[in-house]
């Protein structure tokens, strides 16, 4: 069993070791998608790409990055997955709804 965290929703829920990220978060209720993500996501198939998560803690913990992953998430930052294409073997956290310069900017400002 392993611990999720999302960070945002302050809630945590419980999954067996390989559960899908994705079904698991909205099994529980936990909105993984911003508006236009609703309108348009693929039901869990990796193609639409709107189901990103930034992990923050526990990445080691996650299925590898796949195919479909690596093209969708070129632009974004090596932390982000997409939930429906991750599976989870233990403790981690994540962040829903990312911005993609949210990183980017925090590394800028942190070597300036």
């Amino acid at each position: 069993m392993a611990n999720v965290k999302f960070v945002n929703e302050e809630a945590e829920i419980i999954v067996a070791d390989g559960s899908n990220l994705r079904f698991k978060a909205l099994e529980n209720r936990i909105d993984l998608y911003t508006f236009g993500g609703k309108l348009m996501n693929c039901g869990g198939y990796g193609q639409c790409g709107t189901c990103v998560v930034d992990v923050v803690e526990g990445g080691e913990n996650l299925s590898p990055r796949t195919q479909v992953e690596e093209r969708k998430l070129k632009k974004w930052p090596a932390s982000c997955r997409l939930a429906c294409q991750t599976t989870v073997q233990g403790p981690v956290s994540v962040v829903t709804k990312p911005s993609r310069k949210s990183k980017a900017s925090a590394k800028a400002t942190k070597s300036a």
